[in-house]
């Protein structure tokens, strides 16, 4: 008889292909996966093209392409104030996801322990588990999904070897500050864990706050691994590039993971996003004005609707609460939402693994306004029969 992998067999399809689907075969309106209606800039689209054509297609460096690694250093330096050596700190990899394999399969040995918060990307858990730890969980709720710093201590161990940060944070819209940062730095005093700060929504912050990396912060920055994605910061979320950066000596052995893995990233998509990384400051300013009127336009809606939307201070989402409506079941809801009226969206308690929240249900408003006026009007419709 055929035997498999423990972790990877026993996993269920994800929400996000089950709503996708669904959404595909009803003709609903999909605001449950995160992709934007936004081609993405034709400036770098282009590049790219042009790359194909022209330029190398061959393996480019392990370590990915020395001017890509040059403009995610430059990058980092002119947007948040970090000082990076492109050739000791920097790793290109096949997407954001595949940099947390990699540092989750370099850092962590049978029987370590990480500290997960959740509601967590749904990558996390299989992928500690794969590596052989050990999940520890740290339950964050709404409405604000504070950063609970004596809950983080808590968990923490002797056999803790990583924290897992997801900053800003996907599903919940929370984005945690310098304030926030500096808590969960006390709270690792004494040990020798490393956090893995999957920063891929920095550029995606609203209302004018800025983006604190972990690598900027005292008693992180020693001991951080910041994941950053093409993908996030120009809405091309087909292109798998991702960024690693942190301390030579971490990323020397993450690098390790990364040549067994993809070993390298399509050339011309690097060229690209090389390019697009230096895009004038305005064109991040103007994206994330766009986004943020998006996210007003659907939270309006909403509201008028009879659904109370929660704050989003980052991401491509806004939550509701279904306690309101008298609501215990987000995945019934959902379920229910996209057969009766039209509308996919994602169940929060999906993104848990114990101790779910049922009460919220995720929407992507990273879509055009005729796509968000039409599923606000289903929305009404279904709301009023409730």
């Amino acid at each position: 008889m055929l035997s498999f992998n423990a972790v990877f067999a026993g996993l269920p399809v994800t929400v996000f292909e089950t709503m996708s689907r669904l959404a595909r075969d009803l003709g609903a309106i999909n605001l449950g996966q995160g992709f934007p209606d936004d081609p993405g800039p034709e400036d770098v689209r282009r590049r790219a093209a042009e790359a194909v054509l022209h330029g190398p297609n061959q393996y480019p460096a392990m370590m990915g392409a020395a001017d890509l690694r040059a403009a995610v250093a430059a990058h980092y330096r002119r947007f948040q104030g970090l000082s990076l050596d492109p050739e000791s700190e920097v790793l290109i990899t096949s997407g954001a996801t595949e940099a947390i394999a990699c540092a989750l399969l370099a850092l962590l040995e049978p029987g370590d322990e990480a500290v997960l918060l959740q509601p967590l990307y749904d990558a996390y858990l299989p992928l500690v588990l794969r590596a052989g730890g050990r999940p520890r969980l740290v339950s964050l709720t709404p409405p604000d999904w504070r950063l609970d710093a004596d809950a983080i201590r808590a968990a923490v161990g002797p056999r803790t070897k990583l924290v897992l940060l997801n900053n800003p944070l996907n599903p919940a819209g929370a984005v945690y500050g310098r304030a926030e940062l500096e808590w969960l730095a006390r709270a690792l005093e004494g040990t020798d864990a490393v956090v893995v700060a999957d920063e891929v929504w920095e550029h995606v912050v609203f209302d004018g706050r800025a983006h604190v990396s972990a690598l900027s912060v005292p008693g992180l920055a020693e001991r951080a691994v910041k994941i950053g994605s093409a993908g996030k910061i120009f809405a091309l979320t087909g292109w798998k590039v991702g960024f690693v950066c942190a301390p030579a000596e971490i990323l020397r052995v993450i690098a390790k993971a990364h040549q067994f893995l993809t070993f390298t990233t399509p050339p011309n998509l690097q060229a690209a996003v090389a390019y697009g990384l230096g895009k004038e400051a305005a064109w991040f300013d103007n994206s994330r004005a766009r986004l943020q009127a998006e996210r007003d336009r659907l939270a309006a809606g909403l509201a008028e609707a009879g659904l109370t939307p929660l704050p989003s201070a980052g991401t491509y989402f806004l939550n509701v609460d279904l306690a309101r409506l008298g609501i215990a079941d987000d995945a019934a809801f959902c379920e229910r939402l996209v057969r009766e009226a039209g509308v996919a969206a994602i169940p929060v308690s999906s993104f848990y693994a114990e101790n779910r929240v049922t009460t919220v249900a995720r929407f992507c408003f990273a879509k055009d306004d005729d796509t968000l006026d039409r599923a606000v009007e289903r929305l009404a419709a279904f709301a009023r029969s409730l």
